[in-house]
């Protein structure tokens, strides 16, 4: 899976997990709210019933001619009665309790009136706590429930997600078929092409017609380095790399030859600081695309009569142009496949985008700094021995 289906799938799954999580979460919650009210509505019912055998025996107990005589009482909740006037009488519950206490959170309170007063009494208080344990199963079956659901929607929703972004890769593996087909398309012609300048300025320069050949060389290169890149961005993966030591002095100097025709055609001046023996343990087509691309784009993007300076250190290969620069809010997509701070140069979008996974591929540390219209500086930072 590429990384940007990797990245539509998760950002698919965030929000489609995140917002089943909100809906669930509400829906169990209210159901929650309403069985355990249930539950308790069940418990006072029962205490109701249980308070109604309690008066029947306290009746009996009012008939009874035994000269002791005992109060009933029950294992399950609390009682008490009180006079007319809600003065405590006898009872399970403590005598400061009185009918007029505050319900204790957590107990369940009812008040029985007794006509007529049996023992003098006049109503009858009961309570009880709250039996939690039908509650607590309640809410392990709840949370059960969710994990349940969690899982088994997680593995819907990364079902539907790889089938919402099959269109997207069918598109990507079309698009990458249709550059591997124009790749091998234009080999032939750009190498006849360049083989052919090379021919008449060797053996019959015209300068009537040195211009038109100018042109025509310059955008012969502009092909062949576009072909190169989009062959290196379809053969990265699978590419045998022979690692060398490479001098990169040399390298340098040959590619600024390479691209001195598209230097002239807009006048740049060129400023040049190489250390000597600068040599790194790298690929040469990987070092070539590394180089190019960073040459190419302070070519293509700088101003007419514009500053090229190129510095190459023991520490890094810093490469800065006196261009349109990069607005800031692109800053941080530039390096991404495709993506073109200016659109209105051209281009694919890859120079940076193969820049950084060469970087990335040897353990170069690439740092970018534009102003817009002012210019961008591209260092590249060796990986320390």
């Amino acid at each position: 899976m590429l990384q940007s289906e990797k990245r539509s799938l998760i950002r698919f799954l965030v929000i489609y997990l995140f917002s089943t999580f909100i809906l669930f979460s509400m829906a169990s919650w209210i159901f929650y709210l309403f069985a355990k009210q249930n539950i308790i509505q069940q418990q006072r019912e029962l205490m109701k019933v249980e308070s109604t055998h309690l008066v029947s025996q306290i009746r009996i107990l009012h008939q009874s001619n035994n000269k002791i005589l005992y109060y009933p009482q029950n294992e399950r909740m609390k009682s008490a009665i009180y006079t007319v006037d809600k003065a405590y009488i006898f009872g399970t519950l403590p005598s400061t309790h009185t009918l007029d206490d505050e319900v204790e959170e957590g107990t369940l309170h009812y008040i029985v009136k007794m006509e007529p007063y049996y023992l003098g009494a006049a109503y009858l208080l009961v309570e009880k706590r709250i039996d939690r344990s039908a509650i607590v199963l309640l809410q392990k079956q709840i949370l059960f429930f969710m994990l349940v659901a969690g899982v088994l929607f997680s593995l819907l929703g990364y079902f539907l997600g790889r089938l919402f972004i099959a269109p997207m890769r069918d598109a990507i593996e079309q698009m990458n078929q249709f550059i591997q087909d124009t790749t091998h398309e234009l080999n032939t012609p750009i190498s006849t092409i360049l083989t052919n300048i090379e021919m008449i300025e060797t053996f019959g320069r015209d300068n009537t017609h040195a211009p038109e050949l100018k042109r025509i060389e310059i955008a012969s290169k502009t092909l062949s380095r576009i072909y190169d890149d989009l062959t290196y961005l379809n053969l990265n993966h699978h590419y045998h790399r022979k690692i060398v030591p490479l001098n990169m002095v040399s390298l340098l100097e040959e590619r600024m030859i390479y691209f001195s025709a598209m230097i002239e055609a807009k006048d740049i001046k060129v400023s040049i600081k190489l250390d000597r023996d600068i040599v790194k343990n790298i690929d040469k087509n990987d070092a070539l695309r590394l180089v190019d691309n960073l040459l190419s784009n302070a070519i293509k993007y700088n101003k007419t009569h514009g500053l090229l300076e190129v510095i190459l250190t023991e520490k890094s290969l810093l490469i800065r142009d006196s261009g349109i620069g990069i607005n800031a809010k692109d800053l941080g997509e530039i390096r991404q496949r495709f993506r073109r701070a200016n659109k209105s140069e051209g281009g694919f979008g890859i120079g940076l985008h193969i820049v950084s996974q060469v970087c990335e591929n040897y353990g170069f540390m690439l740092h970018i700094d534009s102003l817009e219209n002012q210019g961008t500086k591209v260092e590249v930072v060796w990986k320390k021995s």
